[in-house]
């Protein structure tokens, strides 16, 4: 598999992006809550909220990012890589 490395610090995703691929019930699941940053702020408490921190601090955005076709997986998951390749 090709793979395109991108610093999302630098380069972070659109929020159309994240709009798209953030679900909205799970939004915490897309951020990386074990960030120093929380112990100074609360989590988010909407979908709206989470977007909005990660576009203001990209650096809470699970990472990495892979995006292969239609599919995106936030965050590293040995079982849904391997998936993903098939």
């Amino acid at each position: 598999m090709d793979v395109e490395f991108k610093d999302i610090v630098k380069d972070p995703p659109s929020r159309a992006f994240l709009e798209k691929h953030v679900v909205g019930n799970r939004f915490l699941e897309f951020v990386s809550t074990r960030s120093p940053v929380w112990k100074d702020r609360p989590l988010p408490a909407s979908k709206t909220q989470a977007i909005d921190l990660m576009l203001e601090q990209p650096s809470l955005i699970k990472r990495p990012i892979l995006v292969k076709g239609s599919r995106v997986i936030f965050g590293f998951d040995k079982e849904q890589y391997r998936n993903i390749s098939r």
